[in-house]
């Protein structure tokens, strides 16, 4: 491909910078920071080398493997071996999402609103926006490699050398470099953001399901997915460097195939070829309701099949969990048994916090819905019709709170289905979905505020996502980082009472649902007030 077509891809890079000149250091500094804070709390938590030993048995068993990937070193559970078995992982997965999310705004997402058409009619070469942002992503992705890589080893921990620190950056930076990749690669093959941000998503969670089977049963399938490749560098153990360099190469190969696919296509078009249709709307695709769904569609789908894998990949470990507890007497110390409950029961409690702040995510998504369309100027087409501004709020709260549901649902049906096809004596699915449900009110709240930032600040939204961070933070953490109880009750997820270890609190359900009405009330009183954003 001729230079002319990458001219100007210095000053393309200049704009994308300046447009996420907030969104990009607000990763940076989020996740850089999160590593730092975990590092240094696993020293104050297990400072001698007997503690870590008692907390590398507990990490042994497959559920915990399943979670969180293969241990090395558990035999020597230094400091440096604790933080690339427990937290690689699960801030790798962050970096992908930002990832996916920086590359489809500045790509697909441009391109659908007409901003690529109005780059290309200035001097710039063809593929310069795209070779702009997959520049700005990758060095994103190296930043926070850097910044992770000598941060670590800067706090001065034993075992953190830095060779390790400097890997474990680099893990996480091959791992946005990669989905940066893949999200260019779909930008090209699908017709719209929507189809960029499902498949490339999709591609994630598969990528942590295959990792997740592999390294709970057979090893080798653990290579068949990105995520197995950075876990195999085998940070602060025995460094390898081989995986992060397939892992990147791997990345600059679908870079290659992206660039030669945007320089054969036609602009807003793709390789995946969008079905006609229907010739006429029906009636329902006509209503406000019908609408909203029409465009949430394959999105709500997509997350629907990935919430039912989510549960079936934590229920194929529940087997082996009760003879691990039976078998290791330090996890007879730490877990402490409640008469009448099996341990692996109490251990669910655990699992269902995680997959219902996971559940929320696609009912947020739903409803901030409705901020985007209005930045994108279609809400305004709807309002000059015969269409309340409730009826149209309302659509898409009807989507959310119905989605969060069936979310719910079909993780909780995949856990027990699954879960109870390798347990010898399976829970009843009344148990366990009970325990699911109960978090409803939760994911009511959450709904809730993104509600009440449409309605009353629209450009405060970003902050739902925010507090939902916090909330997954704290109650997944809080107890392994020995948060104080308080931090714990500032989310909803906190105040659900875990069933069925403990009983049922209604008082507390109650009061939960009774702040989700009162902020949706007053969003929809504020929606129907303020004006509609151009």
């Amino acid at each position: 491909m001729p230079m002319q077509s990458y001219h100007n891809t210095g000053r393309l890079c200049r704009l994308i910078v300046r447009q996420d000149r907030i969104r990009i250091p607000v990763w940076l500094i989020s996740l850089s920071v999160l590593s730092f804070m975990v590092a240094m709390a696993f020293t104050d938590l297990y400072p001698t080398g007997q503690a870590r030993q008692t907390i590398a048995e507990t990490m042994r068993n497959p559920a915990m493997t399943a979670m969180v990937g293969k241990g090395y070193g558990l035999d020597d559970y230094t400091n440096g071996a604790m933080m690339a078995h427990q937290m690689l992982l699960l801030t790798a997965i962050p970096v992908g999402i930002m990832s996916i999310l920086l590359v489809t705004r500045h790509t697909r997402a441009d391109e659908e609103d007409g901003r690529i058409e109005m780059i290309r009619s200035l001097p710039a070469g063809h593929l310069a926006n795209l070779n702009a942002t997959i520049s700005i992503s990758f060095g994103t992705n190296a930043l926070i490699a850097l910044i992770t890589g000598f941060g670590l080893y800067a706090l001065g921990i034993e075992s953190m050398d830095l060779e390790g620190s400097l890997m474990y950056g680099a893990a996480l930076g091959a791992t946005g470099i990669f989905f940066s990749a893949i999200t260019a690669l779909f930008a090209q093959l699908t017709e719209s953001a929507r189809g960029t941000i499902g498949y490339s998503i999709t591609v994630l969670l598969l990528s942590y399901l295959i990792r997740a089977i592999g390294d709970v049963g057979n090893e080798a399938l653990s290579w068949f997915s990105p995520l197995g490749w950075v876990l195999g560098s085998e940070v602060y153990v025995n460094n390898y460097w081989w995986p992060i360099i397939l892992t990147i190469g791997a990345a600059i190969i679908l870079v290659v195939i992206s660039l030669y696919l945007n320089s054969i296509r036609d602009l807003e078009a793709g390789f995946i070829p969008a079905k006609p249709g229907r010739k006429y709307a029906s009636s329902f695709l006509k209503s406000p309701l019908g609408l909203a769904l029409r465009l949430q569609r394959t999105g709500l789908i997509a997350w629907a099949v990935g919430m039912f894998i989510l549960g079936a990949s934590y229920g194929s470990v529940l087997g082996d969990l009760e003879s691990f507890f039976a078998e290791n007497e330090m996890m007879a110390e730490l877990l402490t048994p409640v008469e009448g409950y099996s341990l692996t029961e109490q251990f669910l409690t655990m699992l269902m916090s995680i997959i219902s702040m996971i559940c929320t995510i696609p009912p947020l998504m739903a409803m901030l819905k409705l901020k985007g369309e209005e930045k994108k100027n279609h809400t305004e087409h709807l309002l000059s019709r015969a269409v309340s501004r409730t009826r149209l709020m309302g659509s898409y709260f009807i989507i959310s709170v119905i989605g969060g549901f069936f979310m719910i649902t079909l993780a909780a049906i995949g856990l027990w289905t699954v879960g109870n096809s390798v347990m010898n004596e399976g829970i009843a699915f009344g148990t366990l979905y009970r325990a699911a449900m109960v978090y409803l009110p939760a994911m009511w709240i959450m709904i809730g505020i993104a509600v009440l930032f449409i309605g009353i600040a629209p450009r405060l939204s970003v902050l739902t996502w925010l507090y939902l961070t916090y909330s997954i933070l704290v109650v997944y953490l809080g107890g392994m980082l020995q948060f104080p109880e308080w931090m714990g009750k500032l989310t909803p997820f906190g105040h659900i009472p875990k069933l069925p270890i403990e009983d049922m609190d209604f008082m507390k359900v109650s009061i939960l649902t009774i702040i989700a009405i009162v902020l949706l009330a007053v969003g929809f009183i504020g929606y129907n007030k303020r004006d509609i954003q151009g």
